[in-house]
């Protein structure tokens, strides 16, 4: 390579935290075990799954034509009870879902929220530092989030990819909970509410934010909760893992009312 004509600085590199193997999302360097035997759907009636698990995995695939599409959602409920996605919480969901192991794994290594190594359980603070939220202040807002973790075994901060909510950059999710746009001053609190057992900036949570649609959260300001309950923006009260309005069921092209 040759080198930079005289008088031409040196170009600056990001500051951005990056693995190993050059990637900023981690994963991507495991190895793949070809020595394992042919995947196989671990047998329902054989494979002791938790009532409460089992009936969450089935209310996901129940939301879906195709059944696979609730890997995610079953992923994290097992998650939630076994602390990570531990080969028997992987043929849990798979003897449920009626579908290989294989599968689910190829899934929650993709997914960085979705844990494929033994940890102890703790809160999670992603930090977004895409474009958007780069743009904004992100990287800074990363370290004061590392700064005001310092110490704190019970929670994991690290820097995400990108969480898609560029509209509320620069954000964070805590504990799945969307919060922005913040500032920097914004980690101190975090990790007091944390520590307080309360919730999480609940003036920033995206949950509470008014929606473009303006059939939804009528009343509601920018940020406004209401008192002592969360918002109802669609009427699925009994239904908390939807927060906001389903989409319009399309209809059929002979139905359509061409004008």
């Amino acid at each position: 390579m040759s080198a930079l004509p005289a008088g031409r600085p040196e170009p600056r590199k990001p500051g951005v935290p990056r693995f190993a193997h050059g990637s900023r999302v981690p994963g991507w360097d495991a190895a793949v075990d070809l020595h394992k035997d042919p995947a196989t759907i671990p047998d329902l009636a054989t494979t002791p799954v938790p009532d409460e698990l089992r009936q969450t995995i089935e209310q996901a695939m129940a939301k879906y034509p195709d059944r696979r599409s609730a890997a995610i959602p079953a992923l994290h409920a097992a998650q939630e009870v076994h602390g990570w996605c531990s080969p028997e919480a992987i043929d849990q969901v798979a003897a449920v879902m009626r579908v290989t192991p294989a599968y689910l794994t190829s899934v929650a290594t993709f997914y960085d929220m979705l844990e494929t190594e033994t940890r102890p359980r703790h809160h999670d603070v992603y930090v977004c530092t895409n474009i958007s939220c780069s743009l904004r202040g992100a990287d800074e807002l990363y370290e004061a989030m590392i700064a005001a973790a310092a110490g704190r075994e019970d929670v994991h901060v690290r820097s995400f990819e990108c969480l898609g909510a560029c509209d509320i950059a620069p954000m964070a999710s805590v504990n799945g909970e969307y919060v922005g746009p913040l500032a920097n001053d914004d980690a101190a609190q975090i990790m007091a509410d944390l520590e307080a057992g309360r919730e999480v900036l609940r003036d920033k949570q995206l949950r509470y934010r008014r929606c473009a649609d303006p059939g939804v959260a009528e009343g509601s300001g920018e940020f406004s909760p209401p008192d002592g309950e969360r918002a109802d923006t669609a009427g699925l009260r009994d239904e908390p893992d939807r927060p906001g309005p389903t989409a319009a069921i399309e209809k059929p092209v002979d139905e359509v009312d061409h004008e």
